[in-house]
């Protein structure tokens, strides 16, 4: 079975970087490409029709299969429904071109589809080609795990090097853990701490794919180390978890780090949620034919 990659639009001209970036990883991986649209009732302005036709173009020119949907809901709504049958797909999308006015009503839009969509999400502000540079924050628990496979497996696909950042907050609380993560945080790597672990699991899972994969610390805030990383950085790509991956009060009081970043940072920004059954892809897995990849997740 092919890869998929779904794409949506509401006819914005914004949306033309997702549609892009998602033609150059069919190509690469020989996926189909599912472009659906919708007319949004407060979007008059955009027009899904000349989308479409500008992608149909772009998609025949690159001989790459795909199919046009036409939705009559909201973007967020078409995605979570999409996601019921194509949960093993790749969600890629763009700014949406939203009024002010219904951002401070309803909300930022990559927000409200983190919510709603359990699926990977590609969000592309502008198209960064070709991939060379690859971060993946880590956060020293489990449920970054996903994506961060998944992120090494795109990194193989195109011979990119990966970056694995890890950041250390201010650390005021007093126990053992704590303390050698406040005073080893530049090396926290070679310690036995949870952070530690899911480092060196991280340089492993990249060596078995023949991935060069290095290590960043840094210490602060982490919302504001991450943007300083990626700006300072050059990276192609930010792979992200999601909040959504753990279930219970706590994500009422806990920041959207990856929302945060993505609103700021202008790179293309990876995210999905932990899954229990996800199959890391096999470290021999094309590495001579990238073209013949099987299905993304």
């Amino acid at each position: 079975m092919k890869p998929k990659l779904c794409v949506f639009t509401n006819g914005f001209e914004g949306n033309w970087p997702s549609i892009e970036y998602a033609a150059w990883m069919a190509e690469a991986m020989q996926a189909k490409i599912t472009l659906t649209g919708t007319q949004e009732k407060d979007a008059e302005n955009f027009s899904v029709e000349a989308i479409f036709s500008r992608a149909v173009s772009l998609f025949q020119q690159k001989n790459i299969d795909y199919a046009l949907n036409l939705g009559d809901d909201s973007i967020e709504n078409l995605m979570a429904r999409t996601a019921q049958s194509d949960s093993d797909a790749l969600f890629v999308f763009s700014p949406l071109g939203r009024s002010r006015l219904r951002r401070m009503a309803q909300g930022r839009s990559f927000r409200q589809i983190m919510v709603q969509v359990d699926a990977p999400l590609l969000y592309v502000p502008i198209v960064k080609l070709p991939l060379k540079k690859v971060l993946i924050c880590l956060g020293g628990l489990k449920y970054v795990v996903t994506v961060e496979h998944l992120g090494l497996k795109i990194a193989k696909m195109t011979g990119a090097a990966v970056t694995l950042l890890m950041v250390v907050p201010p650390v005021d609380l007093d126990y053992p853990e704590a303390r050698i993560i406040r005073e080893s945080w530049q090396t926290l790597a070679e310690t036995n701490t949870l952070p530690g672990k899911s480092l060196r699991e991280g340089l492993t899972s990249a060596a078995s794919l023949g991935v060069a994969a290095s290590v960043k610390m840094r210490n602060g805030i982490i919302v504001e180390e991450i943007l300083d990383e990626i700006k300072n950085g050059g990276y192609d790509l930010v792979c992200m978890g999601s909040p959504f991956s753990a279930h219970g009060i706590r994500q009422l009081f806990t920041p959207n780090v990856t929302a945060e970043v993505a609103e700021t940072a202008q790179t293309p920004i990876l995210t999905m949620r932990f899954q229990e059954n996800f199959q890391p892809p096999h470290p021999g897995e094309n590495a001579d034919h990238p073209k013949t990849s099987p299905n993304l997740v």
